[in-house]
């Protein structure tokens, strides 16, 4: 019997955890078992776009330090087989909010985000 909608939702809020950890560090090493290798990033940070590999947040959560009152909560999931998207609404996050949406892919039985998207509230 296959997964069920409920434990595939389990597992993807799980997947995303350590971005959320990483956040909150200050820390992108501590994000990097979210994402897959060449895990992509695109949006806004202001009038700035910010596009290409994932590394860029990496680096941009180091730069700014722990968020230690940031407070992501996971608003929607969907699952089609072995793709799926998660949007997470992320407040406080060093004064910044963001509306952020991951794309999602099973590889080998395990959910890793494989491109984020992001919008930067004002």
């Amino acid at each position: 019997m296959g997964k069920t909608a409920a434990q595939d939702y389990d597992d993807i809020t799980k997947a995303i955890q350590p971005y959320l950890d990483g956040a909150k560090a200050g820390k992108g090493d501590a994000m990097k078992p979210a994402f897959h290798a060449n895990a992509t990033v695109y949006g806004y940070l202001g009038d700035t776009l910010v596009s290409g590999p994932i590394k860029l947040i990496y680096d941009w959560a180091d730069s700014i330090g722990p968020a230690p009152n940031v407070t992501p909560r996971v608003v929607k999931v969907d699952v089609v087989g072995t793709a799926a998207s998660a949007r997470v609404e992320v407040d406080n996050w060093q004064k910044h909010r963001f509306t952020d949406v991951f794309n999602l892919l099973k590889i080998d039985g395990k959910w890793v985000i494989v491109n984020k998207i992001f919008h930067t509230h004002e």
